[in-house]
């Protein structure tokens, strides 16, 4: 479902573009569509037709998502399980200091190898209206200021269905423009369409490495940049829209954490207007990726910054949950896939045999 058929939907039961506006600011609340407010009941301000037509389309909305499982972490993070109309299933993370991370897509077309959502490839895309109702989900259970596009997928792959759900949090939603951030490996639509956008976010752009054949092995179906031409696009980009670019380096133990690497990073990077976020990688089971040790992370954090490179370490939230993004997805998924197993050889067993 996307925002616009839901508001077509609105439309076609009477509501005018102000009942629609209190609707959204509602469902984006976390309440009942018709909540009123503080000062003016909803029966006082909606239309009859409205009033009497806005059930079969609450209930609609209501099942365009619902919360599966909760997970809770140490650091304060809440990790979402998220089950769709479809039955499919994506993540959401509430992050500490009221933040909440959103998927665009059930699995990931990009293919990045230390990525668990990759490894399904692309099952489908998510409409602009799930990835809205993540959030309101989310505010039924804390305040969420900040919503960051870094869940399962690539945006940049959804891009119509994610700048709709930017442009309606940036609004109805009362979300800052700069608390909207869209991740993307740096795909060329992305810095075509956002200086465009009336909401525009701000943006975080997936580095990794500063050897563009590294970033090819790593990255496999991501777009053959230089690192140097996206860090180009990126200064851009921040320059007109006013807030720094966060780049996202995934720390791989013997692979991107060498002195010669942060060498390169210092080049490329001091005096931009940006912050270099690395991320240490979230160790799984059967995975040959390791994340370094916690003296190295500390080392790296220090002589970036040292060097003049605004440096900061992003731990994924809820590192003693499954931490890595589509972990809990792929687990359940796996749960769901041996039940039915488990009922398809049972119903073998009990077929009357010819």
């Amino acid at each position: 479902m996307r925002i616009q058929d839901l508001q077509h939907a609105l439309a076609s039961i009477g509501a005018l573009p102000c009942h629609i506006g209190r609707i959204h600011r509602a469902w984006l609340k976390g309440q009942p569509l018709d909540a009123g407010t503080r000062r003016q009941k909803s029966e006082d301000y909606f239309p009859l037709s409205v009033r009497n037509g806005l059930r079969p389309i609450a209930a609609q909305v209501e099942g365009l998502a619902r919360i599966q499982s909760q997970h809770p972490a140490a650091d304060g993070s809440l990790r979402l399980l998220v089950a769709l109309n479809d039955g499919q299933m994506v993540e959401s993370v509430l992050l500490p200091r009221d933040g909440l991370c959103v998927s665009s897509q059930v699995g990931c077309a990009v293919g990045c190898t230390f990525c668990m959502t990759g490894k399904s490839g692309l099952l489908r895309q998510l409409g602009s209206a799930e990835i809205a109702a993540q959030v309101a989900l989310a505010r039924r259970i804390r305040p969420v200021k900040k919503v960051v596009f870094m869940g399962m997928g690539e945006p940049a792959h959804n891009l119509d269905n994610v700048l709709d759900a930017i442009d309606l949090l940036g609004s109805d939603g009362n979300i800052g423009h700069k608390n909207l951030v869209l991740s993307t490996v740096g795909d060329p639509r992305v810095f075509e369409r956002l200086p465009q956008q009336r909401i525009k976010p701000a943006l975080a752009l997936s580095l990794h490495t500063t050897r563009a054949e590294l970033r090819a092995q790593l990255l496999p179906r991501a777009p053959r940049y230089d690192p140097a031409e996206l860090v180009a696009l990126g200064e851009d980009y921040a320059r007109r829209v006013g807030y720094p670019i966060q780049y996202q380096w995934t720390l791989l133990a013997g692979v991107n954490d060498t002195q010669e690497e942060m060498d390169a990073a210092v080049r490329l990077l001091k005096g931009k207007y940006g912050v270099l976020n690395i991320i240490p990688y979230n160790s799984v089971e059967g995975d040959h990726f390791q994340r370094p040790s916690a003296e190295r992370i500390e080392q790296m954090k220090r002589y970036l910054h040292d060097h003049g490179v605004l440096t900061k370490v992003r731990d994924s939230a809820g590192q003693d949950i499954d931490g890595g993004c589509g972990q809990l997805r792929a687990r359940a998924a796996e749960v769901i896939d041996h039940s039915r197993l488990l009922r398809r050889a049972n119903a073998v067993k009990t077929t009357p045999q010819a």
